[in-house]
Order: structure tokens, then sequence, then C-alpha cells
């Protein structure tokens, strides 16, 4: 059994800002602030740690509830902020999915910064969602690092299977994704959809690198 991991932003979906644009709503809501987030690196990172980033950023505590509070407004503008008529399916994910899903001996999870509420809202107006039965989200670790070994656990209790590291394969638009998946001796599958080139991701020790999911439907129909 394989299990197929993907992570979301720039891999499946663009979602034109949206999470952006949902995070400073929250911190205008909450702290008056504008453009809270204006330099704070966000590609690769788990929600809570772009969250207390900007928390940290502008003096402010996680604590006492803040973060949750924070997190519910974020959800709560992200639910409007998805429906932008900028959002893209990226090129390739819709017939590569159709297609793994149809392969029994493949498991297709999520492997994703995003907390797992923020991942299917984001999810929801590409009719995604039901590709991916479970995942490991940036709210079952903030540590995006330690996210494959929960995915895996995931997935056992999903289908009643085993599965090992090795025949794990996580997909991703940056160095991020790749490390993840390197760090556990899992196939590191790297697109360069998002904001890496693909000669910056080939150095991050990728297996494989493709300019995007139609270029890698041969590696797919592969596995």
């Amino acid at each position: 059994m394989k299990l197929v991991l993907f992570d979301i932003d720039e891999t499946l979906i663009d979602s034109a800002g949206a999470g952006a644009r949902a995070a400073n709503a929250a911190f205008r809501d909450l702290f008056s602030i504008e453009e809270a987030f204006a330099g704070i690196p966000m590609a690769g990172r788990t929600d809570l740690r772009i969250l207390k980033k900007g928390l940290h950023a502008h003096g402010l505590s996680a604590e006492d509830g803040t973060l949750l509070r924070l997190l519910s407004r974020y959800l709560a503008h992200l639910r409007e902020e998805i429906l932008t008529p900028h959002k893209r399916i990226k090129p390739g994910v819709r017939n590569v999915l159709d297609s793994l899903s149809r392969m029994e001996h493949i498991l297709l999870g999520l492997l994703t910064g995003n907390i797992e509420r923020g991942a299917r809202i984001k999810l929801e107006p590409f009719g995604l969602n039901g590709f991916f039965p479970f995942g490991a989200f940036g709210d079952d670790d903030e540590d995006r690092d330690r996210l494959l070994p929960i995915a895996i656990q995931k997935a056992e209790a999903h289908a009643g299977e085993v599965v090992e590291p090795e025949g794990c394969v996580v997909v991703g638009d940056t160095p991020a994704d790749v490390r993840c998946a390197r760090i556990h001796g899992a196939v590191a599958v790297a697109v360069a959809t998002g904001p890496y080139e693909a000669d910056a991701l080939a150095g991050t020790g990728a297996d494989h690198v493709f300019a995007d999911l139609t270029v890698a439907a041969a590696f797919f129909e592969a596995l």
C-alpha cells in the first residue's frame, strides 16, 4: 500500500491570496493593525507558526486565548475570501487525483500546514475534499517536519493497512515539503507551481521535480 500526500497551497490550488487576506483581516479585527503580515514569509509554514510569528512581530502574546480568537476570526474571513473569482485549481490536479483515486493500492491524503478547518474551506469550492478522507494538518503539530508520521497513523487507521515511510510520496511546492518527506525516508515530489523555480527545488534533495502535475502524470501512473 502506497500513501500519496499532497500539500494544498500552490500545489493543488491557487487561492489567490485568500489565506493571507484572511490572516490580515483577523488581525485588523482584533488589534486594529493593518497588513500585519507584511514581510512575514508564509510559504511552507504551518498556520499556527505564521499566526504566532505575526503576534510576536507586533509585541503580542499568543497566550490567554488570544491565538484561539485569532484562529476563529481567520476562519471566518477565509470562508469569504476563498470565494474570490481569481482562485484556480493547478494544472493537471484533477486528472492526477482522478487517476490515483481509482488505484486500489493507493491511499490519498493531505500533508499541509493549514489547520484542518482551513484546509477544508480552501478545497471545498474546487470539489476536492472528497479525494482526501484524512490528512496531517498544521493543528496536528505546528512543526511541519513531524507531520508525516501523523499522516501514516491516520492512513493506517483509515485503511486498516500497514504503511511504511518509504512507501509514502509527499507532493509539494516548497523546500519545506521536500524536507518533511526526506527526513522520514519518504519520496519527495516537488512541483514548480508555487514561489520556487524548478532549479531551486532540484537543489533541495527532491527525488523528482516537475513543472506541474500535468507533466508529473506519467510518474503517478507508474505508482
